[in-house]
């Protein structure tokens, strides 16, 4: 019945670009030849960089609570719900971290030289 029948559509102005694609536009690509540099080089300072997070976010609900108990027009509850559940994820991503480090090491001592 459509035998040989192609619609005429315009497909390539009925994309909608973002930026993680940008083939069209002079921004650079997010997808295309990313290379990220190393930003630290040894274990201990990503460590410390972890354990440092970690007390940051832990300590921002109770800042942003404060705030909110004393009236602060720029503070929400939603704000403080939202640092609640950062600092609930940065607990359970330091959990992780800690068990797989701690899991490497024992493996290490494993092994036998």
């Amino acid at each position: 019945m459509f035998k040989g029948f192609y619609p005429r559509y315009d497909l390539e102005a009925r994309i909608q670009h973002s930026k993680i694609d940008s083939w069209g536009y002079q921004m650079p690509s997010a997808r295309m030849n990313r290379v990220e540099e190393v930003g630290t080089a040894d274990f201990s300072s990503v460590m410390s960089g972890l354990v440092e997070n970690l007390n940051t976010q832990m300590e921002a609900p109770d800042n942003l609570l404060k705030e909110a108990m004393m009236g602060s027009q720029n503070v929400d509850i939603h704000d403080v719900m939202t640092a609640m559940s950062k600092a609930e994820l940065a607990i359970s991503v330091a959990t992780t971290a800690t068990g797989k480090v701690i899991q490497a090491y024992d493996k290490i001592m494993q092994l036998q030289i």
